[in-house]
């Protein structure tokens, strides 16, 4: 069994909840540039055994006029969070409610038996109209060896989350889940929520489950045919049932982006096809960081699935960030480059977010990406200044707006610290909500009590989460996207050389 300090080694994820009603007026929101930023939510908490004021790892989904963002809260050094926190919009963005998940640690309302819970995902199933918001649960009544795959779920609309319903509690150090629905009333599939995660216990074993009522339960776990090792699985369906899973793989020096597929509704899973192989430059000064894919589909099937990679910086000494796409889920497109800044910049960029607006489609498809850059990748821990940018297609993305800052800088003593770097994320999301995109990202200050090292401050942090007020349109000059290099699609996966990092 991996240590708690080696396996969470990525920024992780009462019937009534403890729900703070909370509208923001014009005192919560930043100016940023042209843009307003809007503040969706902050940590309450004050349990001694993690840091205050935290939220990292957002990830968002939008149905209609609804937005519902999820992220952590109260983030502890070794791994793990007080509460799931959830930030919910049913008007378009316009305003939020916001609030912690009940029964899920000692410090939420009613008290939970989990003694943390990380990486939070969410999605929503048209079928059974439920919102789901999908965890981990660390440490169930003390057990350290254990983490559980759990859901809550919102009736709704997600202004109200239920207790943790388990999608998996075998025993296992389970890690990195992903949840996703079938939203096509005309799929055979329509109804199924799919949840993606890893076995740690074994290796970082791919593991699907599948629920078909809603997320009050869920089927036995299921590996890929080739039973592939990865970690942070994206399940994406097709309008016609087909799942596509983008994840990433751990073979090379560098590692891999994969993908695998299901064409029964989730009864079985294909091997694992290499969409690419990855070069990544690991970002200055200690920040916690990682190439875990982002993807999202369009109104055809297309899937577009986005990480930073290094491939086309000489020496690599910074990231950019490339995509590819596929119609299929095993034939993959060159992968590309977006061009947010020159070749050669210096400029390094990490943690992207990526949304396509699903009423579009090809080339008319509108995307969006929101991410994290240093402007000079070459700093130090005390010199590295951290912005959230954001890049917009309008075109399927032959072509991109040039990078648009959105927050910062932020100075890297400002951000809660783990065992792995300083943390804002491992992943962040963007969603569109009608014509704009909704980004979600968490901004750090300076700490309240006037330190410079939030850290050893009290209060420890001043690490809110927040969106654009508005949104972000899609628009404005395009660079074309004319960068490419060859996808890995036609290797194989030999051996057991995938292996956890």
């Amino acid at each position: 069994m991996k240590s708690l300090i080696s396996r969470f080694r990525w920024p992780m994820r009462g019937l009534v909840a403890v729900t703070l009603a909370l509208v923001f007026a014009l005192s919560s929101t930043i100016s940023a540039f042209a843009f307003t930023l809007l503040q969706i939510s902050s940590d309450p908490f004050t349990n001694s055994t993690s840091q205050h004021a935290t939220e990292v790892e957002p990830d968002t989904f939008a149905s209609g006029s609804t937005f519902v963002s999820t992220f952590q809260v109260g983030r502890f050094f070794n791994g793990g969070a007080s509460d799931i926190g959830f930030a919910t919009s049913s008007n378009g963005g316009k305003s939020f409610t916001n609030g912690f998940l009940p029964g899920t640690t000692p410090f939420s309302t009613p008290a939970g038996i989990y003694q943390r819970v990380s990486d939070a995902s969410v999605a929503f199933d048209a079928k059974h109209r439920v919102w789901l918001i999908s965890f981990l649960g660390l440490f169930p009544s003390g057990n350290t060896k254990e983490v559980d795959v759990l859901v809550s779920r919102s009736t709704d609309g997600g202004l109200t989350w239920s207790t943790p319903v388990v999608v998996n509690n075998d025993g296992h150090f389970n890690d990195k889940n992903w949840t996703a629905c079938d939203n096509t009333a005309s799929s055979p599939f329509f109804g199924n929520c799919y949840t993606e995660f890893d076995d740690a216990s074994k290796s970082d074993t791919i593991q699907m489950s599948t629920s078909t009522d809603g997320g009050q339960t869920w089927g036995a776990t299921l590996p890929t045919a080739s039973h592939d090792h990865g970690i942070g699985g994206q399940p994406l369906v097709q309008p016609n049932g087909k799942v596509i899973v983008p994840i990433q793989g751990f073979a090379g020096p560098g590692g891999t982006i994969l993908s695998f597929v299901s064409t029964d509704g989730g009864a079985s899973w294909s091997k694992a096809v290499i969409v690419a192989k990855v070069a990544f430059h690991t970002p200055a000064g200690g920040i916690r960081s990682g190439f875990l894919p982002s993807a999202e589909i369009d109104a055809s099937g297309k899937v577009y699935v986005v990480w930073a990679d290094c491939h086309f910086e000489a020496g690599c000494p910074a990231n950019d960030l490339v995509f590819s796409t596929s119609t299929d889920g095993l034939n993959w497109s060159a992968v590309t480059r977006i061009p947010l800044d020159p070749i050669g910049s210096g400029v390094d960029h990490f943690f992207p977010g990526v949304a396509v607006d699903n009423s579009t489609s090809g080339s008319s498809a509108r995307l969006a990406v929101t991410f994290y850059f240093y402007p000079n990748a070459n700093c130090t821990a005390s010199t590295c200044q951290l912005d959230v940018g954001f890049s917009t297609s309008t075109d399927g993305g032959a072509s991109w707006t040039s990078n648009s800052q959105l927050a910062g800088p932020m100075t890297l003593s400002w951000l809660p610290n783990t065992n792995q770097g300083r943390m804002v994320a491992d992943y962040i999301s963007t969603s569109f909500v009608g014509g704009p995109a909704f980004p979600a990202f968490a901004v750090a200050s300076a700490p309240s009590s006037g330190g410079s090292d939030c850290f050893t401050a009290t209060p420890n942090c001043n690490q809110p989460m927040f969106t654009v007020k508005g949104g972000l349109s899609v628009g404005g000059s395009t660079h074309a996207a004319s960068d490419t290099f060859p996808t890995g699609s036609n290797d194989t996966l030999t051996g057991s050389s995938l292996t956890a990092q």
